[in-house]
């Protein structure tokens, strides 16, 4: 099963903001100019979460373009998009939500054969010390990897 996986759009947000504790992927139910829409890139996962209600899951807050060429069919761009996945790993995402501080936030729109899917991930806050820590030892990183290509 060596099936093509192309990343559209990424949430470079959330990576910042949090700390993934945990991965997992899901399918989208979309219409079909969302489709086109996102396969042109055309999507902003930036403010997007997942919010569960009835037993389901929907991700809402992602903004998707319209597609130019859609004439009169459009889609509005803010609606929310129901997360095609497993009734049991909806409940127990469900229940994690439910805990202090947790959240589920999309990670990246991609194309996994011909399905467009999304990575999600179960993250909890940062604080600003923690955002500080970041990129300190992201710097510190570059740094060292520099002076080595430097050969000090």
């Amino acid at each position: 099963m060596n099936r093509e996986r192309t990343v559209l759009a990424t949430n470079r947000a959330a990576r910042h903001l949090y700390h993934i504790l945990e991965r997992l992927e899901a399918g989208l139910e979309l219409v079909g100019t969302e489709v086109k829409a996102i396969r042109a890139g055309r999507v902003n996962l930036k403010e997007g979460h997942v919010r569960f209600e009835r037993g389901e899951a929907f991700l809402v807050g992602c903004h998707v373009s319209p597609y130019e060429h859609s004439g009169y069919a459009g889609h509005d761009p803010l609606r929310p998009r129901r997360l095609l996945m497993h009734k049991r790993q909806i409940l127990r995402l469900a229940g994690k939500v439910q805990e202090k501080g947790l959240t589920v936030v999309p990670l990246a729109i991609f194309v996994d054969g011909n399905w467009i899917k999304v990575e999600l991930g179960l993250v909890r806050g940062k604080q600003l010390h923690d955002k500080r820590e970041t990129l300190r030892r992201r710097t510190l990183d570059r740094e060292a990897e520099q002076a080595m290509k430097e050969g000090r």
